[in-house]
């Protein structure tokens, strides 16, 4: 029962993270589950393997609670989501199938390194020049492919990066928010496939998972994710978006700080 809880209230604040920031929540929840399922014991050999699995399929429902509400506001460019999901399909898949090779050390210390860019980019918080608009289909689709492999590597849907991407190219920010949260659903879809292809025949793994994504984890955070990212939502709308991205940057270090004292 104690897990059960330690489940929920994870995913109640992935959740709101989801709705606050637009992003899928994914990169918070790798560490917590890491040291979840180490203090179960679930699996030795695959802890980080799991925990990035479930924490990108946990994306794939806080991701569309998320756009859900911000599409409401008025605050997601669909036209955008259509020419960055491609590249970053691509990108993802790639990587999430290239999981089941890597150790754990190594998935470790990349996910830290690539969460500390990501926080350094929100901290930094650059603005764009006037005049800047989105690169040509052409380079959107690299961009998307090198973002994509990254989101696969961290399970993320990718807003870390595609929000300040788009508001470096002049998106104003609430609509970046909403419309990196649209471009994560089917990168989650896609990297969650990824994961359970590349720990379907891994041994060792618990009862409850399907490859690399543990089923009973991943209902607890939904069902509380779920709720919590609408009202996450309603915030990003009220609230000074740069004060709330500084402090999930300072989050996201700490978690992946955490990530490299434990595994590397």
């Amino acid at each position: 029962m104690t897990w059960w809880a330690a489940y929920l209230g994870a995913g109640a604040l992935v959740g709101l993270l989801a709705g606050l920031l637009g992003i899928g929540g994914g990169m918070t929840l790798v560490p917590i589950l890491s040291a979840l399922f180490a203090a179960q014991d679930l699996s030795s050999e695959h802890t980080v393997h799991l925990a990035l699995g479930t924490a990108m399929a946990s994306v794939m429902f806080t991701g569309t609670a998320s756009v859900r509400a911000h599409h409401g506001h008025g605050a997601v460019d669909w036209r955008v989501v259509r020419r960055m999901v491609p590249g970053m399909v691509v990108g993802t898949l790639a990587s999430t199938l290239a999981s089941g090779w890597l150790s754990q050390r190594a998935l470790a210390l990349a996910f830290a390194l690539i969460v500390y860019a990501g926080a350094v980019q929100m901290l930094l918080g650059r603005k764009p020049a006037a005049a800047r608009g989105l690169p040509a289909a052409g380079p959107l689709f690299a961009v998307g492919v090198t973002i994509g492999v990254v989101c696969g590597l961290v399970s993320a849907g990718g807003a870390f990066l595609t929000v300040p991407f788009m508001s470096f190219c002049g998106v104003p920010m609430h609509t970046a928010i909403g419309t990196g949260a649209a471009i994560g659903v089917p990168v989650a879809i896609i990297g969650t496939i990824g994961y359970v292809v590349s720990g379907w025949s891994a041994h060792g793994l618990p009862p409850g998972a399907v490859g690399f994504v543990m089923l009973p984890a991943l209902f607890a955070i939904v069902v509380a994710s779920v709720l919590t990212a609408p009202f996450g939502a309603r915030l990003a709308h009220r609230l000074p978006v740069t004060a709330l991205r500084r402090v999930f940057a300072l989050l996201l270090f700490a978690l992946a700080t955490r990530m490299i004292v434990t595994y590397a």
